[in-house]
């Protein structure tokens, strides 16, 4: 008869998430996950793989908690263009706050594997894609609505909001001054106006 599992695999994701997260992939030792998820090294082998195939996992986990919050933000129905605007100020004030200096998951994976992993970069666009694709879709329909002024590139501006929000998490990484980001989002969005 089979052993049941004496752990919740789905905390002990959770809680890989965050110790990845906070410390990075190379930074983080199977030892250190066996510590801090408090689980046999042939349970976690067993149960996710090897420490690559759990920090895809983890990442995958991030992707599931924190993608659908912006696509929803940037699909409610009326005015688009409030929507984007409070999208970029959100991430402002987020990389600004974050006291702990983790940043994001997603972009953290971008500075630190994705120039020499393929999957951890096929990752990392994935996620971008689907931010850059729901701003384009909301900039579209602030055009259609008469939001945006004439002229202007939903797709381009798209991309260069895209690069701004990265760069405000890896900014905020390291100098979260409000000041800071507050004024790089309020230049990126008077290109709105």
């Amino acid at each position: 008869m089979a052993r049941t599992k004496e752990f919740d695999p789905d905390a002990a994701l959770q809680s890989a998430l965050e110790l990845f997260w906070r410390r990075g992939y190379e930074a983080t030792s199977m030892a250190d996950l066996v510590e801090h998820l408090d689980i046999a090294r042939a349970s976690l082998y067993a149960t996710f793989g090897s420490k690559r195939e759990l920090y895809f996992k983890a990442l995958e986990r991030y992707g599931e908690q924190h993608g659908p919050g912006i696509v929803a933000e940037l699909s409610q129905p009326g005015p688009a263009l409030p929507a984007v605007r409070a999208l970029i100020q959100r991430f402002a004030r987020e990389a600004a706050r974050d006291t702990q200096r983790r940043g994001c998951f997603v972009t953290n994976t971008a500075v630190e594997l994705a120039a020499h992993d393929p999957d951890a970069a096929r990752r990392v666009e994935e996620s971008w894609h689907s931010v850059e694709t729901a701003l384009t879709s909301a900039l579209m329909r602030a055009g259609a609505q008469g939001e945006l002024p004439v002229g202007r590139d939903p797709v381009a501006l798209a991309r260069m909001l895209l690069v701004l929000i990265q760069g405000m998490r890896v900014v905020g990484k390291v100098d979260p001054s409000p000041g800071l980001l507050r004024d790089a989002a309020a230049q990126a969005l008077a290109l709105l106006d």
